[in-house]
């Protein structure tokens, strides 16, 4: 018996020791990626415009009566990315507008408070900075969601129409655990440090729509910058956000929201929450795609179908 559990023990320490040495291969191999990627980032997508002393980045390309502003979810790496496999579909008919908030993409990690009255004065600045008149049609992923609520209440005259991209709402939190969410963003900060976020955006991740030059970028975009500081003291600031935003009438613009099958999202009945909201709006539609939560790769076709017919027939 004893001879068993000797054995044992040397087996369970030399998977350990492996562990050890492949990690700390994955690490050093990072290390070394993240100085051949920096000939990459020397070029931002979008254009660089201080706002509060830092540089954020905001993407711009097409024409159109129409401006599609993309606010990206929380933790996106690299939005002017991660929206193309969508707005490459609508360029030729609408202006389509990224913006970077602070600790995305090519934008500044500041290390500030990240309130979501702070995030819309600064995102409402950086468009104005560069010529960027509205209104628009907020187009949210995700957490900024919240944010495009915010807009549409507090400058009604900038937002024409809201195109939620699984897009939370209020009640999305009611029983949300910020703090576990926290300790798993923390878990996603240390995966970044030692390099393991290079294996999770893999190319098989993200879509095929993007080349690979596309697909090198955002890696090497993630690797820096996922889950910061910025994106955490986002988490931190959303209950003041949900309690700012219940203080208010909803906003009644037009709206449509592209709703997932809900299993990759952290929020009470994901997919009820929307149709309980749009069932209180005068010109709110759900659609349910059954999809994973980034709608955007897995549905963009769809989607961007829905959108032009929305938009002709509640816009034009």
């Amino acid at each position: 018996m004893k001879k068993v559990l000797k054995t044992i023990g040397i087996i369970i320490l030399a998977l350990l020791a492996l562990l050890v040495i492949a990690v700390a291969g994955i690490f050093i191999w990072h290390r070394i990626m993240l100085e051949k990627e920096k000939p990459l980032l020397e070029h931002p997508l979008g254009q660089l415009i201080e706002v509060d002393g830092h540089n954020m980045c905001v993407y711009t390309e097409g024409e159109g009566k129409h401006t599609l502003l993309f606010l990206s979810g929380s933790g996106t790496p690299a939005p002017i990315i991660d929206f193309k496999p969508l707005y490459s579909l609508l360029n030729d008919d609408y202006r389509i507008v990224v913006i970077e908030k602070y600790g995305y993409g090519f934008s500044d990690v500041v290390d500030t408070e990240r309130a979501f009255t702070t995030i819309l004065r600064q995102d409402r600045e950086v468009l104005e900075k560069a010529g960027i008149e509205g209104p628009f049609i907020l187009c949210p992923h995700s957490m900024s969601g919240l944010e495009a609520i915010l807009w549409a209440q507090d400058y009604p005259n900038e937002v024409e129409a809201i195109v939620g991209l699984d897009n939370v709402l209020p009640r999305t939190y009611d029983n949300y655990d910020v703090e576990g969410t926290l300790k798993l963003e923390g878990l996603f900060t240390a995966a970044r440090e030692l390099g393991l976020a290079r294996l999770y955006y893999s190319d098989s991740f993200l879509p095929d729509s993007l080349s690979k030059e596309e697909k090198d970028l955002y890696r090497a975009i993630a690797s820096r910058n996922l889950v910061n500081v910025d994106v955490m003291n986002e988490g931190k600031a959303i209950f003041d956000a949900v309690r700012l935003i219940d203080s208010k009438p909803k906003p009644d613009v037009p709206m449509i929201m592209f709703v997932s099958d809900g299993k990759e999202t952290n929020g009470s009945d994901w997919i009820g929450n929307h149709y309980a909201y749009a069932s209180d709006l005068s010109n709110a539609k759900v659609i349910e795609l059954g999809c994973g939560h980034y709608v955007h790769y897995f549905k963009a076709d769809e989607i961007a179908s829905d959108m032009r017919s929305f938009i002709r027939s509640e816009l034009d």
